[in-house]
């Protein structure tokens, strides 16, 4: 079954369609939409906007045709922060039609499906083509300096050759010892893979190898190497091109947090503020998920806001500023930061850390944890991306994984298995999460195939299914993940057992170092091509083993076919015979001719292509680079 989609109006909010990607409250903002002639021929075109929740209309006007399509125009006062809009067409039949990020309908739709100019300051411009390395210390290396330290008492050693420990108490005390000299001694690693963004797990002290319970937000835990490891690990870093993003929980510290100990059973201390208490002799806490070594924080309190989240002298600037010069936050759980039972005060803290670390630096990232719908909790007023799985990694793993393989963990599967998804259903569900972020929002997403919270993804994955998979999370929106060792080909059935040692001493194994030039090339991919960081994307056609869609920018197209069986689909005028093929990972020869597109199995594979040409913007409403 195949779903054609190329014969379908479209908008995105990428330069070619929004003549701004940074507008102000009151600017006016010209919006394209592109008809194709196959679709019929559209006699209205408006935009219908939402001001203060009462609706708008504006007349487009056509400002560009050729063979392929119609080009309107429309122009836009932005009179909210979160400015919502979409288009109706009517066509020389009469028939009608709304166009709105969740895609075409024939009758009325929803304003949370509207397409969003959003006028909040906008994400660092490195962050849309930002490939990201993500890294559990204990885990990752270990240097010599390790073999020198002593283990704290809450550990259980491991060599690093040992298998991880997966029930009871075991998860969180096995040690091996991985510290921040470990990871600055393979940073050529990542630099040789592509990677410019390097996200680091908790590194502050902890009573757990996952350090989530943090005991201080103050120093860097000094079985890591202390502060002075951070600071030549980020040096190192950014001499190699790479950026480094921390890891912060502002929903919750550890038990053993000096705030928290000096808080417990003592309800005159100035701390006492700082958690939810559930009895007067402040013994009885609210934790996260009820984890008694997670005590939660209450925002409400003025003193905790100043020592953590609010200015300077507080816990997110110190570790932005110089010495240690991090260039953003990754933030754990931030869909349940500052919200208990009929509180909520996520938008004030989210707002807050963002403010912080614009005082510090505007070219600083902020990513919240959200795994679910985060959509309402990313309107661009803070968090620049989401670390999720709604929108890529569930649907992806559903398509591209063997039907009702174990997917527990924190990957959120509802039933702790996959489900048989098409690809039109991968297609779906994507659109379905994605449509209510806005578009900067969706650069700047983490395309996650696992993380440390998730099984990996090659454990249960198809035959030939990882280049299709890693291909798909370079080419689409977003930010690409590759959670350490993936690379390397490990499996794991859990989040415990995802955090595998890596095993440095199989670089070199044929299977292992194909992997990783695999890694390599696709990153390169999307390095080369300007129309993966930033270009709009237009779905082509969707069927049950393939997807097809392509990047868009003034300066060239990128053209991406996914497929995970032996398939041809039917692609048109948009695949020209002399298209430039710029990568194909598959059993054997792509094929494509008149528009028809043939694969022998498993496969990705992308063409580059002309640019879109269009008129220019009038003045003042020219797009961002």
């Amino acid at each position: 079954m195949e779903r054609p989609l190329a014969d379908r109006p479209h908008h995105d909010g990428s330069p070619l369609y929004v003549s701004t990607q940074t507008p102000s409250l009151g600017d006016t903002v010209r919006v394209r939409v592109r008809v194709p002639r196959i679709w019929g021929d559209a006699v209205v075109v408006r935009t219908r906007s939402n001001p203060d929740r009462e609706p708008r209309f504006d007349d487009a006007v056509v400002v560009h045709e050729d063979a392929a399509a119609v080009w309107w125009e429309a122009a836009l006062q932005v009179e909210n922060p979160v400015h919502g809009y979409r288009f109706l067409l009517e066509r020389a039949d009469g028939a009608t039609h709304w166009l709105t990020s969740a895609g075409l309908s024939h009758t009325e739709t929803r304003d949370v499906d509207d397409f969003r100019i959003v006028c909040f300051a906008a994400p660092p411009e490195w962050g849309r083509a930002s490939v990201m390395y993500q890294v559990f210390p204990d885990r990752f290396a270990r240097s010599a300096a390790a073999d020198e330290r002593t283990p704290p008492e809450w550990a259980e050693p491991a060599a690093w050759s040992d298998p991880v420990q997966l029930e009871g108490e075991s998860r969180w005390r096995q040690f091996y010892g991985g510290d921040l000299a470990g990871v600055q001694e393979h940073l050529d690693h990542l630099a040789d893979l592509g990677i410019d963004l390097l996200y680091l797990t908790p590194v502050f002290p902890a009573g757990s190898n996952h350090r989530y319970d943090a005991h201080s937000f103050e120093v860097v835990d000094p079985l890591l190497g202390g502060d002075g490891a951070l600071i030549r690990l980020v040096e190192a870093a950014h001499e190699r091109g790479i950026r480094v993003i921390g890891d912060l929980t502002t929903n919750h510290s550890g038990d053993t947090h000096e705030w928290f100990r000096a808080a417990y059973g003592n309800p005159e201390a100035p701390e006492s503020a700082f958690y939810l208490w559930l009895d007067q002799g402040q013994t009885s806490y609210v934790s996260w998920m009820g984890v008694p070594s997670l005590p939660k924080f209450n925002w409400q309190a003025e003193e905790l806001r100043r020592r953590f989240i609010e200015g300077l002298d507080s816990v997110v600037a110190k570790w932005l500023k110089p010495p240690y010069s991090l260039d953003g936050w990754r933030v754990d759980v931030a869909n349940m930061t500052g919200r208990w039972r009929d509180e909520d005060l996520n938008e004030a803290v989210r707002r807050a850390v963002r403010h912080t670390m614009v005082q510090v630096s505007h070219d600083t990232l902020l990513i919240g944890e959200s795994t679910n719908d985060a959509a309402s909790d990313f309107p661009g007023d803070a968090w620049h991306g989401a670390m999720t799985y709604a929108n890529f990694t569930r649907p992806l793993w559903n398509w591209l994984s063997v039907p009702g393989s174990p997917a527990g963990g924190g990957l959120g599967m509802t039933l702790g298995r996959t489900s048989d998804y098409t690809g039109i259903d991968f297609y779906d569900a994507h659109r379905e999460f994605a449509a209510a972020f806005p578009w900067r929002t969706r650069l700047t997403t983490m395309n996650a195939l696992d993380t440390h919270d998730t099984p990996r993804f090659l454990t249960s994955a198809r035959e030939g299914a990882v280049p299709v998979a890693f291909g798909l999370a370079v080419s689409m929106p977003g930010i690409p993940v590759v959670w350490a060792g993936d690379e390397f080909g490990l499996t794991a059935r859990d989040g415990e057992e995802s955090r595998t040692p890596i095993p440095w001493d199989r670089a070199g194994d044929p299977t292992v170092a194909a992997t990783i030039a695999l890694y390599r090339r696709l990153i390169a991919l999307k390095r080369a091509h300007p129309a993966l960081n930033g270009g709009g994307i237009r779905w082509l056609a969707v069927a049950d083993d393939a997807v097809a869609f392509v990047r868009e920018t003034a300066e060239e197209c990128v053209l991406v076919v996914a497929a995970r069986a032996i398939t041809v689909l039917d692609l048109g005028d948009e695949l020209p015979d002399d298209a430039e093929l710029v990568a194909s990972e598959a059993p054997g020869d792509v094929a494509w001719e008149a528009g028809r597109v043939a694969v022998p199995g498993p496969t990705f594979a992308a063409w580059r292509l002309p640019g879109v040409a269009l008129p220019a913007w009038e003045a003042g409403d020219v797009p961002a680079a």
